[in-house]
This record gives C-alpha cells, structure tokens and sequence, in this order.
C-alpha cells in the first residue's frame, strides 16, 4: 500500500515544530500516520545571576581568572550528588495547577519521596519524588517548560 502525504501540510507540521521548540509531532488519522521529529541541542545550565548588592571599590587582581565555560558548570551539576533528572521526556510543571503555589521553592527542605514538580508526558501528569531528604538549592527547570529524558531538574542538598 503506497501512501501519499501532502508536502504543504508537511511543511506547515515542520513550522509549528520550529516556532513551539518542540523535539516531535506526531500525527494519526485513521490508517494514517506522519510523525516528524528533529534533532534537539541540549540545553546549556547557566549559574543564576547574582543579585546586585551595594558597589564596593576593589582593586582589581593582576591576573583574574576566567570564569568556567558553560560546559564545566553543566558537567559539573551532572556529577553533583544531588541532582534529580528528568525520567521522562514531556512538559515540567512546578505546580499542581496554574496559579497554585509551587510544590518546592528555593531553600525549601523536602523529605524524601515528596513531590518535587509534575513531569506532563501523554497527557499524563507524573509525579517527580525527592530521592532524598535535604534542602533545594537549584531550581534548573521553568514551569511550562518543555524536559528530556535525563534533564537535569533540580538540586537537593
């Protein structure tokens, strides 16, 4: 059986890919079915910003040292004991629903096997358990934000 799929819409499926910074689209209409996916970059973990305090005079050292690139802060959270990832591939929620204070906060101390945030995955809503006891110290993941599996989410300490 030969099937045929209209260039145009395929184009169109391709454009909501790009602009929605989706990884796949999957599409079934009846014996139908087209699924389109692309390769996704992983994202780069940046340190927070530092939060402005009062302008000090320091003289400056003869010889400052570089800030880490990118990559050793992001394999560094990748090696950090504390680190919960991502379990599955969907949408993070740091709430039980829109406007709902947020399960965690920076600071926070969770108990073991409590809800961290909610991972949405095939219209799904996973709950996302603290392997451990301790206090959050990194939030790595915005609310409506989309995840991949083994994403870095945050940091319990």
């Amino acid at each position: 059986m030969s099937l045929s799929f209209d260039p145009d819409a395929l184009r169109v499926l391709a454009e909501i890919l790009n602009k929605s910074g989706l990884s796949e689209i999957e599409l079934e209409e009846g014996d139908r079915k087209v699924r389109l996916a692309r390769a996704v970059a992983p994202l780069a973990m940046m340190a927070p910003a530092p939060v402005a305090g009062p302008q000090v005079a320091v003289p400056a050292p003869v010889a400052a040292a570089a800030p880490p690139a990118v990559d050793t802060i992001a394999t560094d959270l990748a090696k950090h004991p504390g680190l919960v990832k991502s379990p599955m591939v969907g949408v993070a929620y740091l709430s039980a629903e829109p406007g709902a204070a947020p399960y965690v906060t920076l600071g926070a101390q969770v108990a073991a096997g409590a809800t961290l945030l909610l991972i949405e995955a095939m219209k799904t809503f996973n709950q996302i358990k603290a392997p451990q006891a301790g206090t959050v110290t990194r939030i790595l993941v915005a609310a409506g934000a989309p995840v991949e599996y083994d994403e870095p989410l945050l940091i319990i300490e």
